[in-house]
């Protein structure tokens, strides 16, 4: 399992002119089976993701494809979990780690 921070970068200010492909990424992200939360960080300050059933290589890939990381306005940063205890509605996140 993966925790993805998306911090505010440089070119921050280009994020509206990219919002719709972010999105769309996002999308594709969910749509994969691979995200299974996404969200700000507060107080914009960039996003996070929680993400599981990819090798590291394969979620690596995927955030170097964020639009938002291709344009520069965030950086990324990957930490990866090995989930040992979980709520029992989170018991497949330990099945596939």
């Amino acid at each position: 399992m993966f925790v993805t921070i998306l911090r505010s970068a440089e070119n921050r200010a280009a994020a509206p002119e990219f919002m719709a492909a972010h999105n769309d990424w996002i999308a594709q992200g969910f749509a994969a089976g691979a995200f299974l939360c996404v969200g700000s960080l507060q107080p914009a300050a960039g996003g996070a993701i929680l993400a599981h059933g990819e090798s590291r290589a394969e979620h690596d890939a995927r955030i170097a494809a964020d639009p938002f990381v291709v344009q520069g306005i965030v950086t990324a940063e990957t930490y990866e979990i090995d989930p040992k205890r979980t709520v029992p509605a989170l018991d497949f996140v330990k099945a596939a780690a």
